[in-house]
């Protein structure tokens, strides 16, 4: 572990938690904040979510707070706030968790030193009230060293609740955190029960690790304790295969390196990261001969699979497999305006800053410069396009379908769509040519060509 020491911050919770734990306090029960929150306001990080712990049974708890919801078997009352909702949980004991995820049963309790023993981590595991800090598990000195341990035997922690595998790697991700070597090989031990964590849950937790600042950190432990293999076979099929990147990095070390390198390129898109994430998942089924031909459509393929399967929102699944479908194109400085219009128009005026990212952070994933293969000209060049307002769309042609039909007196059907088509084409070699009398003269003309062939 590292020597040095983290100083630890005070904690200090918003006036609404307060409030919920002064009409407690004021009502005799005993309740404290306690978790994740209480973890990150030591360390000086944003919460984002406070949780309360009490010796008040649910029952109690509706009758303080008239307007919280109670729909649960685990004691946790949801008490609306400013800020949405706060979990008010009675303290408690956790009794065999025969599903890996959640207790069979619980037991109510007034100890605060059994409710904090069923936690997952030493650092998640103190307590915070008017009478200070409680700390039965050593989690302050393993916040001050920088240290995720599991509370108690760490492979009971993790056959209890297969979600924490997860949860382990991304927060030493988070926290750049060292994990304690007991709990690391507990977690290589137990990799398997994984399988039990559905995949939505999987998909939530591969979302927060994407938004740590190295995410590579994350999925390294995992696939180094084997968890990646039963949490995400996609990803686990990169790693040792051979590729012509960057000396002694195989395809898996590519992806980790691209994924962090996609979080230096844009540090607030995590969907780019996730296209980082899967962007050469095509090639280990497309190996042949020491090539991937085909790798980026197969990739979007399996991308969309595995995304959706994780229940990724439908728009970012169709965004990132847009992206993998797309990422093998090579730019030339001898292209023409038409060609970096067309360029625009297939890739997606939408889509395409996002794919020169893409792009940046595969380069320098692959040991490159972020701008090799002209990129930053390439940049320039779409943006001018851009900004000069090209038409890129059928929808942005000076005429309609209609047009067409009064003024060549045809027939709705398949003639008016093809001659649309090709009026696109005409006016991205030239975008002053989208003018309604030159377009209808020009597909007069193209009825012409078309009629004598």
């Amino acid at each position: 572990y590292s020597s040095a020491e983290t100083e630890l911050e005070p904690v200090r919770a918003p006036a609404e938690v307060l409030a919920v734990l002064s009409v407690l306090w004021d009502e005799g029960h005993a309740a404290y904040l306690v978790g994740g929150g209480v973890r990150d306001a030591l360390l000086g990080r944003t919460v984002t979510d406070w949780d309360v712990a009490t010796d008040a049974l649910p029952e109690r708890l509706l009758e303080l707070f008239p307007a919280g919801g109670y729909d649960n078997r685990f004691g946790t009352v949801r008490v609306p706030s400013a800020d949405g909702e706060l979990e008010v949980t009675t303290l408690r004991r956790d009794h065999q968790y025969a599903d890996h995820r959640r207790p069979d049963s619980v037991t109510f309790t007034d100890s605060l030193d059994e409710d904090l023993a069923r936690r997952d981590f030493t650092v998640n595991a103190i307590a915070w009230s008017r009478d200070g800090l409680a700390d039965p598990t050593g989690g302050l000195a393993d916040l001050q060293a920088g240290v995720l341990r599991a509370v108690g035997d760490p492979a009971v922690r993790f056959d209890e609740d297969a979600l924490r595998l997860l949860r382990a790697a991304r927060l030493a991700a988070q926290l750049d955190f060292a994990i304690e070597p007991h709990t690391l090989a507990a977690m290589s031990a137990t990799a398997a029960t994984v399988q039990y964590v559905s995949a939505e849950r999987i998909g939530d937790e591969l979302r927060k690790i994407l938004r740590a600042p190295a995410p590579s950190r994350a999925l390294q432990l995992l696939a180094d304790t084997g968890v990646l293999k039963f949490a995400s076979p996609e990803l686990d099929a990169q790693r040792g295969i051979a590729q012509d990147k960057a000396p002694g990095m195989d395809l898996w070390a590519h992806c980790l390196a691209t994924v962090d390198a996609a979080a230096q390129v844009a540090p607030g898109n995590t969907r780019l990261r996730l296209a980082a994430l899967v962007h050469d998942l095509g090639k280990p089924g497309t190996l042949a001969d020491g090539h991937f031909i085909g790798h980026d459509t197969e990739g979007a393929r399996l991308a969309e699979l595995m995304l959706g399967h994780l229940a990724f929102p439908r728009r970012d699944v169709e965004v990132v497999a847009d992206l993998v479908r797309f990422h093998m194109f090579s730019y030339e400085p001898r292209w023409s305006g038409a060609a970096v219009r067309r360029f625009i128009r297939r890739v997606g005026r939408n889509l395409v800053d996002e794919l020169l990212d893409l792009r940046a952070a595969d380069n320098l994933g692959s040991g490159l410069p972020a701008n090799a293969g002209n990129l930053d000209e390439l940049r320039s060049r779409v943006a001018a396009e851009l900004a000069a307002g090209a038409p890129l769309s059928l929808r942005e042609l000076d005429v309609r379908g209609g047009d067409l039909a009064a003024a060549l007196d045809l027939a709705p059907g398949p003639v008016i769509g093809d001659l649309l088509d090709h009026l696109l084409q005409w006016v991205l070699d030239d975008p002053a040519r989208n003018e309604r009398d030159a377009l209808i003269g020009e597909a007069r003309a193209q009825l012409d060509r078309t009629s004598r062939t």
